[in-house]
């Protein structure tokens, strides 16, 4: 009986650390999987920053380009008609009208 009772009191202590690592083991995977979801999915917030960062480049594009066509008008007024290059915010390269 005395045997019994020393084991009984002793049990805690030395699965204390066994009971954690286990359950960290079984959480694991979770964990994992939960990782591997937010580094392939683009958040709301990341899309807006990353699509406010393009359209402030194609407008930094457009206005070079509209200055470089100013440029041009006042060297040579004659031959100058009205802007056909880049412009912000449109699909593709081509210039529009």
């Amino acid at each position: 009986m005395r045997k019994l009772l020393i084991v009984a009191a002793t049990l805690p202590l030395l699965t204390g650390g066994c009971l954690s690592t286990v359950g960290s083991v079984v959480t694991a995977p979770v964990k994992v999987a939960g990782k591997a979801v937010d580094w392939t999915t683009t958040s709301q917030s990341e899309a807006d920053r990353n699509y406010g960062k393009k359209m402030r480049k194609a407008e930094e594009r457009e206005g070079r380009e509209r200055r470089d066509y100013e440029k041009a008008c006042k060297k040579d007024p004659a031959n100058c008609g009205p802007y056909e290059g880049y412009r912000a915010g449109q699909s593709g390269d081509q210039p529009k009208n």
